[in-house]
């Protein structure tokens, strides 16, 4: 499996509590209802947030880019899963409606995405 990593970063002027309550209430379903359509296996939510106790962490490493509000996770089967998506005319309606609906809350030009195949090092313990 492949999966899309988008760093996020909320427009100007949206409270990191408002983009994350639109990206989860509002953003998620919409996720959800076109999954099939882009054929997304899974879809995780990471939200960014600030502990007191935590900031020498971050301290200590000096960072010079400004952090984001949140990570969105994509899995897809394999690259030409994803590219097979391109005929599709429901996977473009699809893809055209998540656009349209990121524009409301993400400062796309500020959050890159890239993608990635994992490599599990220590798995999930249940």
């Amino acid at each position: 499996m492949i999966k899309i990593l988008f760093c996020l970063r909320r427009l100007p002027g949206l409270s990191q509590e408002e983009f994350q309550a639109y990206w989860y209430d509002k953003h998620a379903p919409l996720v959800r209802e076109h999954a099939a359509a882009l054929g997304i296996r899974r879809y995780v939510q990471s939200h960014s947030f600030a502990h007191p106790q935590l900031q020498p962490a971050l301290d200590a490493r000096r960072g010079e880019v400004a952090p984001y509000d949140g990570v969105a996770q994509l899995w897809y089967d394999n690259v030409d899963a994803m590219l097979a998506l391109n005929d599709k005319p429901e996977a473009r309606r699809a893809g055209k409606a998540l656009l349209e609906d990121e524009r409301r809350f993400i400062d796309l030009p500020n959050s890159p995405l890239f993608y990635a195949v994992e490599r599990e090092i220590i798995p999930l313990a249940i």
